[in-house]
């Protein structure tokens, strides 16, 4: 179906170096630029063997695990920006070690292990993560701060002093959105916490800045964060984007398996899964785009398949495309920007295997970073 894919297996992510590279140089432009910290949340985005490429441009990473802790150590050589819903007495001297700031969603949270880490080998900056309590975001699931959320302290709940070693506020408010939907999250947050950020030495303001995204304003990105900063001069200034790094840098590259037709839809089933491969999919809900096909806008319009993924879930599938041709099975099919928020949620649900993992190389090389087996099945259960 494509030339440029023929060595590929399927079926495969595959990550695109050009333009990696691309949105890496804009990233760090609105850095320099704005003068603050950019650095990459791993939730959106792990794969550690590109991770080079990242060092080149100067990035950092974010962490709320351990295990994402570990890897920026290990992989990204440097300590985390670390946030996570809730510590234990096993893992937050783990978080400390791989750590340069933490941030704690509850004052309970802080009280409990602040001594810990002002007592840690290496200094460790701690702030708290507040809740500004609004957000542009309109999809239940992505919204941190919908009613009742269990993520940041509001302001009525922190009171009017902070405890002694807060050195920071971290806030997350945003999901893909832009540089108006910050200005309004910053005027909440000052008509909130107004009141403490002369106290603190810095302010992570989260994820959620698709500045990479073609019709982003980065140009009012950066002079918001100016005007921002020489109105705080003794905040140091942080933002933790996942998607913008990733975004539209790389496809999923699947295989026609069968093409069933039930009540008049034809359904083209691939060997990859909605539900084990692109989750996003069908818990945002969006339609992704297909390379060579476009929505299927008139009724009783020729080569019109739904496309059904490989699990036994009867949910899993997406409709309706409209094909150039009639699909049959060899044909393949590549999901569009499939890069962030997928290899960090795959999973092997029904035992469904995960898609292997390619680059393709500025100079049109491809290399196969990784492909899966039985016994990356078997071996998760052990």
């Amino acid at each position: 179906m494509m030339r440029e894919t023929n060595m590929i297996p399927s079926p495969c992510y595959v990550v695109e170096e050009s333009p990696l590279r691309g949105n890496l140089a804009l990233i760090k432009r609105v850095s320099e630029r704005a003068d603050v910290d950019i650095i990459l949340a791993f939730k959106a985005f792990s794969l550690w063997k590109t991770f080079p490429l990242f060092r080149e441009y100067g990035f950092r990473s974010t962490a709320s695990s351990v295990n994402e802790a570990r890897l920026a150590w290990e992989e990204m050589g440097s300590l985390a920006h670390t946030y996570s819903p809730a510590y234990t007495e096993e893992n937050f001297p783990v978080f400390v070690r791989y750590s340069s700031h933490i941030s704690f969603n509850s004052l309970s949270q802080f009280n409990r292990f602040y001594p810990q880490a002002a007592t840690a080998a290496h200094p460790v900056s701690c702030g708290l993560r507040v809740n500004p309590e609004y957000s542009e975001v309109k999809t239940g699931l992505y919204n941190p701060c919908a009613p009742g959320s269990r993520l940041g302290i509001t302001a009525h709940n922190l009171g009017d002093t902070l405890p002694d070693g807060v050195e920071g506020f971290h806030f997350h408010t945003l999901c893909e959105s832009t540089s108006r939907d910050l200005e309004k999250t910053l005027e909440a947050l000052e008509k909130r916490f107004g009141r403490f950020l002369r106290q603190l030495k810095w302010l992570n303001m989260g994820g959620g800045h698709l500045m990479t995204r073609r019709d982003y304003d980065t140009e009012h990105l950066v002079s918001l964060l100016k005007s921002f900063r020489s109105k705080y001069p003794n905040l140091k200034v942080m933002l933790e984007p996942g998607s913008a790094f990733a975004w539209q840098t790389g496809y999923l590259l699947t295989t026609v398996v069968d093409v069933v037709e039930n009540g008049g839809i034809k359904t083209a089933i691939i060997d990859a899964s909605f539900s084990c491969h692109m989750p996003d999919c069908l818990e945002m809900p969006y339609k992704p785009a297909i390379r060579g096909a476009g929505d299927a806008l008139s009724p009783g319009a020729p080569n019109v398949y739904r496309i059904g993924g490989c699990s036994c879930l009867s949910g899993d599938f997406m409709g309706d495309w409209q094909f150039k041709n009639p699909l049959t099975p060899g044909d393949r099919i590549i999901f569009e920007d499939m890069i962030h928020y997928t290899t960090v949620k795959t999973t092997m649900f029904n035992g469904v295997p995960h898609p292997a993992i390619a680059i393709i190389h500025e100079d049109g090389s491809t290399e196969i970073y990784r492909t899966f087996t039985y016994g990356d099945y078997k071996n998760r259960m052990n």
